[in-house]
């Protein structure tokens, strides 16, 4: 084993602890300290917990088992050999009951007493990195489990941007997954006038009510304006959020542009109570949820170029139509008008007609009648 480990002898016969202490473990480099009771090792071991604790079974006062339990009571972790006298095999049975690891029955030599104390430090180690590992895999489990939650928000948040049309919805749930994402507590989305090039308050997930009632109106948190103007995202806690207003909301920030190509046309702004660095991940994440707000203002852009582009077409055709039905009218109206003379004239009331003449008259009544005809087929029908 490595020198330097912290050994604590608890034995009350000078001789025994010599043998252990000074002549079996020091010269191997091993940190010894020799109490000769149970009371004075449990106050040494609560303060500072050896790496190994000696105890003999036949202490003054509280025994050896005595001790063992209240080292355990205490919280007090360390291994723990007994020192037992030849035919007190029963005690040391019981002592391995409440947790000794091992024991040295006395009368020993020095070589024995090494081995039992380098086999039970190399037990401890080997659970001491038993343990670290076993906290290692369970970090590495937890963070792929965050990952793989991290994952599930964005394609969820995905799906969202290309199935809801209602864009206060839209901006809901993407709040819902910055605060996840971001692990905070606060979060709120700031979308630029495009009349006015303010940056007014559209969406928020617990805001204060004396914040919350300035939905579409300007936020001015101190902050969210620095990163409008240089368009790249601001973490920040600790003191030196202190001075700006953002402050009393909590104690870390991230503010997050939202970006068409290089303009930037809204905010994302999170806030975490606790003093917590954003992290460098934590933001690549809220970016991602920024540039999700982004396309679904381009698609809400788009949507109402569209819509605006079909009501004007709806515009043009009603048009075409007005102007259709008054060409037809018109059309009509001069068809009447010609036809009431020519079939006077046909009646022969004016006077009689030779055939000749009756029949060019017919023929222009004919033409004048398909006209009519033909006009009103044109017509379509409004809507």
């Amino acid at each position: 084993m490595a020198p330097g480990e912290q050994i604590l002898i608890v034995e009350s016969d000078p001789d025994i602890a010599d043998l252990i202490g000074r002549q079996s473990l020091q010269p191997l480099g091993y940190k010894v300290t020799v109490v000769g009771d149970a009371a004075s090792a449990l106050k040494r071991a609560v303060q500072t917990p050896p790496d190994l604790v000696l105890a003999n079974l036949n202490l003054p006062g509280l025994s050896g088992k005595d001790l063992i339990a209240a080292l355990t009571s205490h919280g007090v972790r360390s291994p723990l050999i007994v020192i037992a006298e030849k035919g007190q095999e029963t005690d040391a049975i019981q002592a391995f009951r409440l947790g000794a690891s091992d024991v040295i029955f006395w009368p020993v030599r020095d070589a024995q007493v090494v081995s039992i104390v380098e086999r039970s430090l190399r037990q401890t180690q080997e659970a001491r990195e038993r343990h670290k590992l076993d906290g290692q895999l369970k970090a590495a489990n937890e963070e792929q489990q965050r990952r793989l939650r991290d994952l599930t928000t964005i394609l969820s948040t995905v799906k969202a941007v290309v199935s809801i049309t209602d864009q206060r919805v839209l901006f809901d749930r993407i709040l819902e997954s910055a605060l996840q994402l971001a692990e905070a507590d606060i979060c709120w989305l700031l979308l630029r006038d495009e009349r006015t090039n303010a940056y007014l308050l559209r969406a928020q997930r617990n805001l204060p009510e004396a914040w919350a009632k300035k939905m579409n109106q300007s936020v001015d948190d101190g902050i969210s304006s620095l990163v409008a103007l240089s368009g790249e995202s601001l973490a920040m806690n600790g003191s030196s959020l202190e001075k700006f207003k953002i402050a009393a909301l909590g104690k870390s920030v991230g503010v997050i542009p939202i970006k068409i190509q290089n303009e930037v046309i809204g905010l994302l702004i999170v806030i975490r109570k606790k003093d917590r660095e954003m992290t460098r991940d934590t933001q690549v994440l809220l970016e991602a949820m920024a540039d999700y707000a982004s396309i679904s203002l381009v698609n809400a852009r788009l949507f109402r170029a569209l819509a605006q582009t079909a009501e004007n077409a709806r515009a043009n055709e009603k048009q075409r139509y007005a102007t259709l039905e008054s060409v037809r009218a018109t059309v009509q109206g001069e068809l009447q008008a010609a036809s009431y003379p020519l079939n006077l004239v046909l009646t022969e009331m004016p006077g009689a007609l030779n055939a000749e003449q009756k029949k060019a008259l017919e023929s222009v009544r004919a033409a004048l009648s398909r006209m009519s005809r033909s006009s009103e087929k044109t017509v379509v029908p409004k809507k």
